[in-house]
Protein backbone atom coordinates (compact mmCIF):
# COMPACT_ATOMS: atom_id res chain seq x y z
CA UNK A 1 0.00 0.00 0.00
CA UNK A 2 2.73 2.44 0.83
CA UNK A 3 3.60 1.98 -2.96
CA UNK A 4 0.28 2.84 -3.99
CA UNK A 5 0.14 6.08 -1.71
CA UNK A 6 3.17 6.78 -2.76
CA UNK A 7 1.95 6.90 -6.43
CA UNK A 8 -1.11 8.52 -5.48
CA UNK A 9 0.88 10.79 -3.32
CA UNK A 10 2.99 11.71 -6.77
CA UNK A 11 0.37 11.64 -8.85
CA UNK A 12 -1.21 14.26 -7.00
CA UNK A 13 1.37 16.64 -6.44
CA UNK A 14 1.43 16.49 -10.42
CA UNK A 15 -2.27 16.90 -10.39
CA UNK A 16 -1.47 20.45 -8.19
CA UNK A 17 1.36 21.43 -10.24
CA UNK A 18 -0.13 21.55 -13.37
CA UNK A 19 -3.03 23.16 -11.88
CA UNK A 20 -0.86 26.01 -10.59
CA UNK A 21 0.70 25.87 -14.19
CA UNK A 22 -2.71 26.76 -15.87
CA UNK A 23 -3.24 29.41 -13.18
CA UNK A 24 -0.12 31.14 -14.29
CA UNK A 25 -0.85 30.86 -17.81
CA UNK A 26 -4.49 32.14 -17.21
CA UNK A 27 -3.02 34.75 -15.37
CA UNK A 28 -0.58 35.76 -17.23
CA UNK A 29 -3.37 35.87 -20.44
CA UNK A 30 -5.31 37.76 -18.24
CA UNK A 31 -2.79 40.56 -17.91
CA UNK A 32 -2.11 40.36 -21.68
CA UNK A 33 -6.19 40.70 -21.88
CA UNK A 34 -6.19 44.23 -19.85
CA UNK A 35 -3.29 45.18 -21.72
CA UNK A 36 -4.54 44.66 -24.99
CA UNK A 37 -8.13 46.57 -23.31
CA UNK A 38 -6.32 49.65 -22.36
CA UNK A 39 -4.42 49.91 -25.74
CA UNK A 40 -8.01 49.39 -27.25
CA UNK A 41 -9.25 52.47 -25.05
CA UNK A 42 -5.98 54.64 -26.46
CA UNK A 43 -6.52 53.79 -30.01
CA UNK A 44 -10.37 54.61 -29.87
CA UNK A 45 -9.76 57.75 -27.69
CA UNK A 46 -6.95 58.73 -30.47
CA UNK A 47 -9.54 57.98 -33.46
CA UNK A 48 -12.27 59.89 -32.07
CA UNK A 49 -9.85 62.66 -31.21
CA UNK A 50 -8.49 62.66 -34.79
CA UNK A 51 -11.77 62.07 -35.97
CA UNK A 52 -13.39 65.67 -34.45
CA UNK A 53 -9.86 66.84 -35.78
CA UNK A 54 -10.37 66.13 -39.50
CA UNK A 55 -14.12 67.24 -39.31
CA UNK A 56 -12.80 70.35 -38.07
CA UNK A 57 -10.06 70.74 -41.14
CA UNK A 58 -12.89 69.69 -43.32
CA UNK A 59 -15.34 72.08 -42.22
CA UNK A 60 -12.00 75.23 -42.71
CA UNK A 61 -11.21 73.44 -45.92
CA UNK A 62 -14.57 73.94 -47.56
CA UNK A 63 -14.69 77.47 -45.69
CA UNK A 64 -11.85 77.97 -47.87
CA UNK A 65 -12.44 76.43 -50.96
CA UNK A 66 -15.97 78.32 -51.17
CA UNK A 67 -13.95 81.78 -50.45
CA UNK A 68 -11.34 81.30 -53.10
CA UNK A 69 -14.35 80.34 -55.72
CA UNK A 70 -15.46 83.55 -54.70
CA UNK A 71 -12.14 85.23 -55.15
CA UNK A 72 -11.65 83.32 -58.33
CA UNK A 73 -15.07 84.75 -59.68
CA UNK A 74 -14.81 88.48 -58.26
CA UNK A 75 -11.30 88.59 -60.18
CA UNK A 76 -12.67 87.22 -63.26
CA UNK A 77 -15.69 89.65 -63.46
CA UNK A 78 -13.32 92.53 -62.48
CA UNK A 79 -10.84 91.72 -65.85
CA UNK A 80 -13.96 91.20 -67.78
CA UNK A 81 -15.78 94.10 -66.66
CA UNK A 82 -11.89 96.37 -66.95
CA UNK A 83 -11.29 94.63 -70.65
CA UNK A 84 -14.71 96.31 -71.17
CA UNK A 85 -13.71 99.39 -70.28
CA UNK A 86 -10.39 99.66 -72.08
CA UNK A 87 -12.38 98.49 -75.07
CA UNK A 88 -14.82 101.70 -74.94
CA UNK A 89 -11.89 103.85 -73.83
CA UNK A 90 -10.29 102.57 -77.05
CA UNK A 91 -13.65 103.40 -79.52
CA UNK A 92 -14.03 106.75 -77.29
CA UNK A 93 -10.37 107.71 -78.46
CA UNK A 94 -10.98 106.55 -81.81
CA UNK A 95 -14.30 108.59 -82.46
CA UNK A 96 -12.81 112.06 -80.26
CA UNK A 97 -9.92 111.77 -82.76
CA UNK A 98 -12.22 111.31 -85.86
CA UNK A 99 -14.52 114.60 -84.20
CA UNK A 100 -11.43 116.25 -83.29
CA UNK A 101 -9.95 115.57 -87.00
CA UNK A 102 -13.29 116.88 -88.77
CA UNK A 103 -13.40 120.10 -86.46
CA UNK A 104 -10.22 121.15 -87.76
CA UNK A 105 -11.21 120.84 -91.20
CA UNK A 106 -14.49 122.35 -90.48
CA UNK A 107 -12.30 125.69 -88.98
CA UNK A 108 -9.33 125.77 -91.42
CA UNK A 109 -9.98 128.62 -93.60
CA UNK A 110 -10.97 127.56 -97.23
CA UNK A 111 -8.58 127.67 -100.19
CA UNK A 112 -9.49 129.52 -103.28
CA UNK A 113 -8.91 127.41 -106.39
CA UNK A 114 -7.57 129.95 -108.92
Amino acid sequence: MTQQAAALQTYNNELVKCIEDLCSKREELNRQIKQEEEEKERLQHDIRVLSEKLCRVNESLAQRLAARTTFDRTIAETEAAYTKILESSQSLLSVLKQEAGNLSKATEPRRKDH
